[in-house]
């Protein structure tokens, strides 16, 4: 994939996220809010995408919103 591909998201999710699971997203910088963490970083394409709200599910952390970063 070029990098001109690579889309740089914020990720906003109704939970304040423990560093234990944080680990789990590499390459998204966590940013704490009270009761909210917001995950910022590239995502290289859909399946990547996937595979994080995939965890995000698993971990039942519900969704606020999903957002593209402009350059």
């Amino acid at each position: 994939m070029r990098e001109a591909d690579v889309v740089r998201l914020m990720i906003r999710v109704d939970s304040e996220l423990p560093e234990g699971a944080l680990a789990g997203f590499p390459g998204l910088s966590p940013v704490q809010h009270p009761a909210q963490t917001s995950l910022v970083g590239p995502v290289q394409d859909p399946e990547e995408l996937q595979g994080i709200l995939n965890r995000l599910a698993e971990l039942g952390v519900a969704i606020v919103e999903v957002v593209t970063i402009p350059d």
